[in-house]
């Protein structure tokens, strides 16, 4: 990978700390360039400074320098709050520190605790004096990793401490990073192939292909798979050629009947956006968010989120489609709600089902922490391609691929019908005393 790789593919490494104690020197002295602006005026950095590099081993990363939040006032305000965005997205934290280690910094651990992210913290200005003996001890005892640095002497690459913080990256980066999983190869495997269908209306971007599609390609050309890539009209045609059937097909969840219908039974189908979900987010939690579709009921709230913020077209797919099946499908008018980008809900407790798309333009830390968010506030939430798969009655077929979400789907609606079975029971019971006591009387 190079500097070429997708944002949404890099280790984000959020850079946290204080005003003025050197996050934005820090950020430069590591990446060798003037990449944020650094001034002896707290408060230089007001929004979050993004500067993507080729760390390795890891590869391709995401430094993000970050506005201090012990800010105040109405400007103050708007910095703290992009600085919190920054948390939800955040896979390694620095948290940079001049020595001082108080209550403002026990918050940032803090909020990186709360969503499992690891944490490394820079004592920075190190050439200025040792860090005193009551904040190593708080780091000793939270068992948080430090390394010692004096970012704005960059005149000493290996006096400055950076060449030591790259180590500890090294050594603290989530495993996820190190040994990437795949998006679909190891569905497919090396000398085997996989039919993708793509369909070229009017939302595929003209000239090329969309991002689940290129690197689904990608994918699998890394893993010594083949692809043939065709359109939903082509695929009944290129199938009669081929000599063995795929291993899979993959399909845009919006040509999901049309595929289903042409794709013989035997041959394991899915679609691009349900790949994602178990790539970008948790495949299984997600399908068993899509059950709350079957309790669905006129008048309900639903959140449609979109990761990337396209210009919406007359059949878009979160905006229209999406809605028109589950409308059908509860047989009911439902109340949408629809965002896009970074622009998501604090409060999650009026919807009753989140609907997320495939989560493409964002990295995986910040899908999971949407769905903790979602968890937390008690909201069931799924994904395009499954909610789609569910509404036109293909939901099985479509997991087909994934063994565990399958077996926790059926496991789900197995307690289901228990649970049914029990309060009709109980129903029936009821109604027989009551009928017994009509006769009685």
């Amino acid at each position: 990978m190079n500097q070429n790789t997708p944002r949404a593919l890099r280790l984000h490494i959020g850079i946290f700390g204080r005003r003025n104690v050197g996050k934005s020197s820090l950020l430069n002295a590591i990446t060798r360039q003037q990449v944020a602006i650094v001034s002896a005026l707290a408060g230089t950095t007001t929004d979050p400074v993004e500067k993507p590099m080729e760390l390795l081993p890891v590869g391709p990363v995401l430094f993000i320098d970050t506005a201090g939040i012990d800010d105040s006032g109405v400007v103050g305000d708007l910095r703290v709050a992009k600085t919190r965005e920054v948390f939800e997205r955040t896979d390694l934290g620095i948290i940079v520190s001049d020595g001082e280690w108080g209550a403002y910094e026990e918050s940032i651990a803090a909020a990186l605790a709360e969503r499992q992210t690891p944490v490394i913290v820079v004592l920075n200005k190190s050439d200025l004096g040792a860090p005193p003996e009551a904040t190593l001890a708080r780091l000793a005892e939270l068992r948080l990793p430090s390394v010692r640095t004096a970012a704005a002497k960059r005149d000493d690459p290996l006096g400055d401490g950076i060449l030591d913080l790259r180590h500890a990256i090294v050594d603290h980066a989530p495993e996820d990073f190190i040994s990437n999983p795949d998006i679909v190869a190891d569905l497919v495997g090396p000398g085997q192939m996989a039919v993708l269908v793509v369909p070229i209306d009017k939302e595929a971007p003209k000239g090329r292909l969309i991002l689940p599609q290129v690197q689904s390609i990608r994918d699998l050309l890394d893993n010594d798979a083949w692809c043939m890539v065709v359109k939903e009209r082509e695929l009944r045609t290129a199938l009669d050629q081929l000599k063995r059937p795929p291993k899979l097909v993959v399909t845009d969840s919006q040509a999901f009947l049309k595929v289903a219908a042409d794709t013989p039974p035997e041959v394991p189908l899915t679609s691009f956006s349900i790949l994602f979900s178990r790539f970008k987010g948790d495949l299984v939690s997600q399908t068993l968010g899509a059950l709350a579709i079957d309790t669905l009921k006129a008048g309900d709230r639903v959140l449609i989120a979109e990761a990337c913020a396209h210009h919406p077209i007359a059949e878009d797919i979160g905006r229209v489609k999406i809605p028109r099946w589950l409308t059908q499908y509860v047989g009911g008018k439902l109340e949408f709600t629809i965002v896009a980008g970074r622009d998501y809900p604090e409060d999650l407790s009026p919807f009753k089902l989140i609907v997320h798309c495939g989560g493409c333009t964002f990295n995986r830390k910040e899908m999971l922490n949407r769905i903790l968010k979602a968890k937390a506030a008690g909201v069931p939430i799924t994904n395009y391609g499954l909610t789609i798969a569910f509404s036109l009655g293909i939901f099985e077929r479509a997991l087909q691929p994934f063994p565990a979400a399958l077996a926790a789907y059926v496991e789900a609606r197995r307690e289901q019908g228990r649970a049914g079975r029990v309060v009709g029971e109980a129903t029936g019971e009821a109604k027989g005393k009551e009928l017994t006591g009509k006769e009685m009387a």
